[in-house]
């Protein structure tokens, strides 16, 4: 019975967190290149520009509300299915969501009424504070989601308390370095290498949108301009991400050696150079990689910079500290190909548009098109390979190297403690809210597909030019605006 609710709650929040990072990404890199294409406009006059930052603001806002209503669910399984885990991780979980609260969802959602309702109410300067204030606070958000789940895969700045209620005692983190929190190394190189991931995807999103017009002959100023600034973007979020990656590798390395040997299906600690599998089936119960295809010495190379320093095995950690295999193994390598056919494509895409023969190549725009769909699984594969490969953790512990060689793992929170009362979470409960989460998400992504198809097989709109300067009468006209739109659409955030 206890496995079954530990297994359906897992099930659980992965579905729900799963589902909401289909909206984060593209809110972070849309939002983004919707600044560069406003402070073209305002640098150029261009008015095509204009056009461009209006649609896809469009796109943006649509994405937002679901990222909102999607993102509000996973707080409260804190409290159902992981009781044991919320009071462990708590004080410093609720310092970072409360930080995001304050300073990056109120930031984003004061300004996007601006951004949504104020085209013709406000100037262009002030339209375009209010488009950097919200894409600063749509990269505000991943911060502080990120440097909680940093401390949670590298605990640094706190100590752990013990208190007693009657016969019931508590185990708990509580910081002592709030800083320390916030600036770990390990803090700032996901964050780089989330941000990027984020960037990547919403370039190719834009790419693809603005690929199909060329291919069906519509809006083809709009388009050609659209996917050249993003193509100049995602091709350098995507060089950059080759970097970050090594960086990230290499401090997953030092602070989770075990969740490193996982990625590469490195099982045993060999005498020499590491090899780095290309592709693969790992094999525990056999140990080692079947019909692998691995570069000698390359792993040893990408961590120590030589191709002869042994990279720490599996093996050098007790049994039940270990982390499952296969599919890290498979989410990483399925994370590490796209990016690199990322790269490769911005590249030839941006070497024929440097020819000026790129809009010829029908056959590249048609890849574009459907490369977008690359992006989201690259995002998703990533997650998983962190999360899985940190099991049977939830909190990972203190990594203390032994005098043999070997490695043993004190502290932290194994996943299984983390649940809830058995007596009070049950597995019919579960079951019943999966199916139930289920059915509303798949409607709820019906929704979006529709929306989104809709605004895009519109296109985008002329309108007439902004005022030359901001009132205090406009900006209130634009907020009652965006009041007055919620009311008639049952709170939800619309465009028109």
């Amino acid at each position: 019975m206890d496995d079954h609710v530990f297994l359906l709650a897992r099930v659980q929040f992965a579905l729900t967190i799963m589902f909401h990072y289909i909206f984060p990404p593209l809110s972070i890199g849309l939002g983004t290149l919707m600044v560069f294409m406003e402070g073209l406009y305002l640098r150029t006059g261009n008015r095509q520009y204009h056009l461009m930052t209006k649609f896809w603001t469009k796109i943006f806002a649509a994405n937002f509300a679901m990222g909102v209503a999607t993102g509000i669910v996973m707080e409260f399984q804190f409290g159902t299915n992981w009781g044991g885990y919320a009071r462990y991780v708590g004080d410093i979980f609720g310092s970072a969501l409360a930080a995001e609260g304050i300073f990056a969802f109120f930031l984003e959602s004061g300004f996007l009424a601006v951004l949504v309702f104020g085209w013709d109410r406000v100037s262009p300067r002030m339209h375009f504070v209010a488009t950097v204030m919200v894409a600063l606070g749509s990269i505000f958000s991943a911060v502080w989601i990120v440097i909680a789940n940093s401390w949670q895969q590298s605990p640094v700045g706190y100590r752990i308390a013990t208190e007693t209620f009657g016969d019931h005692t508590v185990t708990r983190a509580v910081i002592t370095d709030f800083w320390a929190v916030i600036l770990s190394r390990t803090s700032l190189v996901r964050l780089l290498h989330t941000v990027l991931g984020a960037f990547i995807q919403g370039a190719f999103f834009v790419m693809s949108i603005a690929a199909w017009y060329v291919l069906r002959g519509r809006h083809l100023d709009f388009a050609k301009r659209s996917f050249t600034v993003a193509l100049v973007f995602g091709t350098a979020s995507s060089l950059a991400m080759m970097l970050s990656g090594h960086i990230q590798a290499r401090t997953v390395a030092h602070a989770q050696p075990a969740k490193l040997a996982a990625f590469e299906g490195h099982f045993h600690t060999g005498e020499g150079g590491t090899p780095l599998y290309l592709v693969g089936l790992p094999d525990p119960d056999e140990g080692r990689v079947k019909y692998g295809i691995a570069m000698p010495g390359g792993l040893s190379f990408l961590v120590y910079d030589n191709f002869t320093t042994p990279v720490t095995g599996l093996d050098k950690f007790r049994a039940e500290d270990r982390p499952p295999v296969v599919v890290p193994f498979a989410m990483f390598h399925l994370m590490v190909g796209l990016g690199t056919l990322f790269v490769g494509l911005t590249l030839l895409a941006s070497y024929f548009r440097w020819r000026g023969t790129l809009f010829e190549k029908r056959w590249l725009l048609w890849v574009f098109v459907v490369a977008v769909g690359g992006t989201y699984v690259a995002n998703q594969a990533g997650w998983v390979a962190a999360e899985v490969g940190r099991q049977p953790y939830v909190v990972y512990p203190e990594v203390k190297p032994n005098d043999d060689g070997s490695f043993t793992m004190e502290g932290g929170l194994k996943t299984r403690d983390g649940i809830s009362n058995r007596n009070v979470v049950t597995p019919d409960k579960v079951l019943t809210s999966i199916v139930l989460f289920s059915v509303v998400y798949a409607l709820l992504f019906a929704v979006w597909v529709y929306v989104l198809n809709s605004k895009i097989q519109h296109g985008p709109d002329e309108e007439e030019a902004p005022p030359p300067g901001t009132s205090p009468k406009g900006l209130l006209e634009t907020v009652a605006l965006r009041g007055a739109a919620q009311s008639r659409e049952g709170g939800r955030l619309v465009t028109e």
